[in-house]
């Protein structure tokens, strides 16, 4: 079960319509499609996985969003297949669903993006996806039951749905901000995250909007790792319905919706790793004092994808020598290992080339039991700082991505 997650409860966005059905993708009969329909004068920004190897959703929902410049009107999509590695005939079967379901929606088959999760280099079932379109579209609701339901329906390997909300005020009006992800594995994303699709009521141009998520990435689900591996099929998707007030990245209140944004990316990436497969604790390498960020997110990332560091973590192993070899291995210009601390949930286990005069295996043993654990690394080299988060590798990790498939 995931590790301490607790999200702020999610409100609807108005004028978002959303449908889930089972359509017999996922052998228990799970539900495995969902529709998301926007008002029509929406503008939605997104980015992609960096994968060579991308899925044919992923090519498509590239080509449409670019084409219509961020006029999209439908979500559609299916988890339990990835529909990656799939060659011509996946590109065909993705795009024939946007052709379909541009009919049944009245709008034109770019205004479509497809999106899919699941095992990777299995046809998809096409002709059970386009019998479910009828139902999802004269299904559409828009009440929070349905983003519940919908938040549920992406789910792959996942234990919980990821849904949460952030509103702000901006000139006497609410701007609402809800999003939803899946993921649990195969996450290290050069990107986002498996799938996350974040609304506002905001009015945005498309230009502010690709800005406010590029930011909000960054910091958010381009700053966690569960095992290293990113997927055929990232997205992170950004939808301004317009339906509230107007924004720009001029305004005084843009920061605010920023800091906002930044928020709900945050807790959506976070929940990710606190639902991380097999995940017993949620750990963060938390990087100060760097001659840059980039060094620091080195060392974050190092200390993060170490299995020893991981698979200590998860045995609460006090072992201090494999956080100083990932730190080490990071291969930092200028390091010096007498300049370099480091705290385990604020207990000091290394300082001045030795371990602290004040530690002990006792006390190292005691934070270790934590479920929240929080390493703090300061280089002694500079200002800068930086934070990822990931969770421990634990036997069950092994279990579910052995028996993935069976």
């Amino acid at each position: 079960m995931a590790v301490n997650l607790k999200l702020p409860p999610a409100v609807p966005v108005a004028g978002v319509c959303l449908s889930a059905c089972a359509a017999g993708i996922k052998a228990n009969g799970s539900t495995d499609m969902v529709l998301f329909v926007l008002p029509e004068n929406s503008v939605t920004a997104g980015v992609f996985t960096q994968n060579t190897f991308c899925a044919a959703p992923v090519s498509i929902a590239k080509d449409h969003l670019a084409k219509q410049n961020g006029a999209i009107q439908a979500l559609l999509i299916n988890s339990g297949n990835a529909n990656a590695g799939t060659g011509e005939a996946g590109i065909k079967v993705a795009q024939g669903h946007c052709n379909a379901l541009a009919e049944l929606l009245e709008c034109q088959d770019s205004q479509v993006l497809p999106y899919s999760t699941g095992v990777i280099g299995e046809p998809l079932p096409d002709a059970a996806m386009r019998a479910s379109l009828p139902t999802l579209v004269n299904t559409l609701d828009e009440s929070l039951t349905a983003w519940e339901l919908c938040a549920k329906g992406i789910m792959t390997t996942d234990t919980v749905p990821k849904l949460t909300s952030k509103t702000l005020q901006v000139n006497g009006q609410t701007i609402t901000i809800t999003g939803l992800s899946k993921g649990a594995g195969m996450i290290e994303p050069d990107m986002a995250t498996m799938l996350a699709y974040v609304f506002t009521d905001a009015a945005i141009a498309k230009a502010d909007l690709d800005r406010a998520l590029k930011t909000a990435v960054h910091g958010s689900f381009n700053s966690i790792t569960v095992d290293s591996d990113t997927s055929t099929n990232d997205a992170c998707m950004l939808t301004a319905t317009g339906n509230g007030p107007a924004l720009s990245c001029s305004d005084d209140q843009w920061d605010d919706f920023q800091d906002a944004l930044n928020e709900v990316l945050l807790l959506l990436a976070q929940a990710i790793v606190r639902d991380a497969e097999g995940a017993t604790k949620f750990i963060t390498a938390e990087v100060t004092g760097g001659a840059s960020i980039a060094d620091c997110r080195a060392v974050g990332y190092g200390i993060a994808n170490s299995p020893l560091v991981k698979t200590a973590m998860f045995a609460s192993d006090p072992n201090v020598g494999r956080l100083l070899m990932a730190i080490g291995k990071v291969g930092i210009n200028g390091l010096d290992p007498y300049s370099v601390k480091v705290f385990v949930n604020g207990l000091a286990v290394f300082e001045k080339g030795l371990l602290h005069p004040g530690y002990s295996e006792e006390k190292g043993s005691v934070v270790m039991q934590a479920s929240d654990i929080t390493v703090l690394v300061d280089l002694g080299m500079g200002g800068h700082q930086a934070s990822i988060y990931t969770s421990d590798l634990s036997h069950d990790y092994v279990s579910i991505n052995a028996e993935y498939r069976t």
